[in-house]
Order: C-alpha cells, then structure tokens, then sequence
C-alpha cells in the first residue's frame, strides 16, 4: 500500500477516534453510563431485537465468558431482557427494555444536538455514514488478536500437542 493511502488512512482512524472520545455522554441516562462494553454490547442488541446472546458475543467480538459477565450486569440493570427461546429452552434471546430505549432516545438527541452544528448537509451525512458502515464491517470481519492467538495454537487434535502415554 503506498505510504501517502496508509497515512490518509491513519488520519481517518484518529479523527474517528478522536470525535467519538468527544461525544457527550448524556446525563439523564438511566440508571447511569455504561462501559464502554456494555455500550458494545447495547448496540448490538438495539440493532438486532431477538439476537441470540450467541450471535451478539461473536458481533461484539466477546468471548463468552466475558459476554457473560456483560449481559448479567445489563441485565441487572434493567437494559437487557434475556428470553428462553420457544423451541429450545438452551437459546436465550436479548431483548432491550423499555428503558434502554428511552435510553437510546436520549442518546440520539444528545449526539444529534452535539453534531448539528458542523454544518453538514444530508449528502454528506449519507456518504460519511456509508463510508463509516464499511469500515465497521471489514473490522467486524477482521479476525481479533484473539482469533489470531488460537489459530496459532494447535488443536487437541494435533498430534504434536498429545501427550505419550506409557503405552505409547
């Protein structure tokens, strides 16, 4: 890659990332702020009512444990219902609440009031946001460091991880 697209490319991450460092977290959030996780996590749940906490710890990219964790301390705290599923009691479905939405409702004015002074039109917000939808997709298929780490381990199948036993 030519090293004038890498640094343009560098310039968009740092933006992005400084921009969304100054988002103003609203104040009226019940029952108070998230982590950033759990805001992860919220996301996807918003997003896709019905999710399985499954499908949701692999979109975040969480490992179960963790997801685990996250879900119980959202659910605690009213965001999140979790739903046997009907045909098979071992699904959970995650749900938000009514106050997770309000949530989100608050969320949606506070950042809107917060952008709508840098002057952009519909047409860039459209091409900003597809641009934004993109990138999110190809690092939400680019495998995490995680991944990387146990592809590189061999498997309980690899007979160079198996023990000899005294038999052999």
């Amino acid at each position: 890659m030519p090293e004038e697209h890498t640094a343009d490319l560098y310039e968009l991450a740092d933006l992005v990332h400084a921009v969304a460092r100054r988002l103003p977290a609203p104040t009226a959030l019940e029952p108070g702020p998230c982590t950033a996780t759990e805001i992860t996590v919220m996301r996807c749940v918003g997003r896709a009512h019905g999710i399985s906490a499954r499908a949701a710890a692999d979109a975040c990219g969480l490992p179960s444990s963790n997801f685990s964790r996250v879900l119980k301390g959202l659910v605690s705290k009213g965001l999140l219902e979790r739903r046997s599923d009907p045909d098979d009691a071992r699904i959970v479905h995650l749900h938000p609440t009514d106050r997770a939405i309000k949530n989100s409702l608050r969320m949606r004015e506070a950042w809107g009031g917060a952008l709508a002074g840098a002057a952009l039109d519909r047409d860039e917000i459209a091409t900003v946001t597809q641009a934004l939808r993109r990138i999110e997709a190809h690092l939400s298929d680019a495998p995490t460091a995680e991944d990387a780490e146990q592809a590189s381990r061999p498997s309980q199948d690899d007979p160079r991880k198996r023990r000899t036993t005294v038999d052999g």
